[in-house]
């Protein structure tokens, strides 16, 4: 199977099964053999890890990561991939392709069945509109992860490592952040796809934390905390937390638990780092039980 990343390969390949592109999925081809080596370098893999793919596509990436990897467990939900990827997967005996939804896999199963319960890496070129759902879900359902290195629109890419006080500092930042050591490792143009998307790309790489660089005392109300901080960006963090439907402080007590970490009631959300956060919860729960 020549090399799938050749723009005339791929055309070659999607003229023969009469393949159409699903908008709905969020479907951009990588053409490009240095982007997709990149990604393979980037994500670190030996022959010791096994990889999960999601999004394969025609198989692009998936050869690569196979010749790198111990095993590649590509999972793609649009059926009329299916059997283009039974094409060109079938000479490779360490890929197992499964059609499905990703947000529907017990990834969790898979990370025993083929790698023993140890941590996988995850890579995919991932549809824009479904990025933020996948990468938290990969996180937030305590599946065994080593790191994950992925394809996403710039913009997103820049929010998931941005700091404190920057224009894309936000809950995606703190929230990825919380699990995740976040590293952009290349930026990728709209040439580099087929078909060519209407936005900048980059490649991030997420290395997973051993534990959370902070403690959190209540880990959910922290991310509530969060996200209604940002919920409205112009607003000061007091009203901002006072507005949220799914918190019951009143003003009064996050101006006291903002004195008490050392802030003024005026500061905003994007002022504040994530131990900030999860010191503001702390306080905050404390006054609720005095």
């Amino acid at each position: 199977m020549d090399n799938l990343a050749i723009p005339k390969n791929t055309i070659e390949i999607i003229q023969k099964y009469n393949f159409a592109f699903q908008k709905k999925f969020g479907q951009n081809f990588l053409i490009d053999p240095r982007v997709l080596e990149k990604i393979v370098v980037s994500a670190g893999i030996g022959k010791e890890d096994a990889v999960l793919e999601i999004g394969p596509g025609i198989g692009t990436m998936t050869r690569r990561l196979s010749e790198s990897a111990g095993r590649v467990i590509a999972v793609e939900i649009d059926d009329h991939l299916i059997p283009i990827l039974q094409e060109t997967l079938s000479d490779l005996d360490n890929v197992t392709l499964i059609h499905n939804d990703i947000l529907k896999v017990d990834i969790a199963k898979l990370a025993e069945e083929y790698n023993g319960g140890r941590p996988i890496c995850v890579v995919a070129n991932l549809p824009y509109y479904i990025t933020t759902p996948i990468v938290m879900n990969l996180f937030e359902s305590g599946v065994p992860l080593k790191t994950i290195t992925v394809m996403v629109q710039k913009e997103v890419a820049e929010r998931m490592q941005a700091g404190p006080g920057t224009k894309d500092y936000g809950a995606l930042s703190l929230a990825v952040q919380y699990y995740a050591e976040a590293e952009i490792v290349a930026n990728v143009p709209p040439n580099c796809f087929m078909p060519r998307p209407n936005v900048g790309s980059a490649v991030i790489r997420l290395t997973r934390h051993e534990k959370p660089p902070v403690e959190a005392q209540d880990e959910k109300e922290m991310f509530r905390l969060i996200r209604a901080a940002f919920g409205q960006r112009r607003k000061t963090l007091v009203n901002s937390v006072s507005n949220s439907p799914e918190l019951s402080y009143s003003k009064e007590m996050i101006q006291a638990a903002l004195g008490e970490c050392g802030f003024s009631p005026t500061v905003r959300g994007e002022a504040l780092t994530l131990s900030d956060f999860a010191n503001l919860q702390k306080s905050l729960h404390n006054m609720i039980d005095k």
